[in-house]
């Protein structure tokens, strides 16, 4: 499969690596030109392409990048890119980091802002797991203690095709409902940050209430760390 990643951060440089690895096409951009991701490049073998590239290389398209840079993309960058070609979002609100965001700050689902500033559908998964646990912890499937990812979206059949993605890398994928629903993902709620089965992750899904905590809003107490 032809996939773009566009920001090479802790999760864009961790499924270049793995994507790289399994044999897929990987084209990867930054925000500071190919030149910077030429050792990147080196180690994987994935292209270092600019982000207008990045948008166009294939199948599945990567935005991994922080809430803040969203709206620094170039307008119109997925103009022309053809319908079928799945977006994904990896992304988390951290307000401290981000600055304030009123829509999500008002109740807009981090995922949905996202696909309004980019004029274009996208599937939020890779959020909730930490790049080391995304780099090292994949096992084949039927494992016991596999770890389930959750998948938002709403096209079922690119939602599909990041599930499978998902299996390749040796985690399981959950359907966690439409894209107004991947609230139930973002930071703050029981499955982010963890190591869950498919069942576990059901379980925190369904357990998840849509306030946001006081340290992942603005003006709140600090929360963790970003994770990337």
């Amino acid at each position: 499969m032809r996939i773009g990643i566009i920001g090479a951060g802790q999760i864009g440089g961790t499924l270049a690596r793995r994507l790289t690895a399994l044999g897929h096409d990987v084209s990867i951009a930054n925000s500071r030109g190919p030149a910077t991701l030429a050792a990147l490049a080196s180690e994987t073998g994935a292209r270092a392409v600019t982000v207008e590239q990045a948008a166009r290389a294939g199948d599945v398209v990567v935005v991994t990048i922080p809430e803040k840079s969203i709206p620094r993309l170039p307008p119109g960058l997925f103009d022309g890119v053809p319908a079928d070609v799945v977006v994904v979002d990896t992304g988390n609100y951290y307000p401290q980091r981000d600055g304030r965001i009123d829509p999500i700050e008002n109740g807009t689902t981090e995922s949905r802002w996202v696909s309004d500033r980019l004029g274009r559908p996208v599937v939020k998964a890779f959020n909730n797991i930490y790049a080391n646990h995304l780099l090292e912890r994949g096992k084949p499937g039927g494992a016991a203690g596999r770890i389930a990812l959750p998948v938002a979206g709403d096209d079922a059949r690119a939602k599909d095709v990041v599930i499978r993605l998902l299996d390749e890398l040796g985690f399981d994928g959950v359907d966690a409902g439409s894209l107004d629903e991947s609230w139930r993902q973002q930071p703050g709620t029981p499955v982010y940050g963890t190591d869950l089965d498919a069942e576990g992750v059901r379980k925190a899904l369904a357990e998840a209430r849509p306030e946001r905590p006081a340290g992942f809003r603005a003006g709140g107490s600090p929360a963790p760390a970003a994770r990337r």
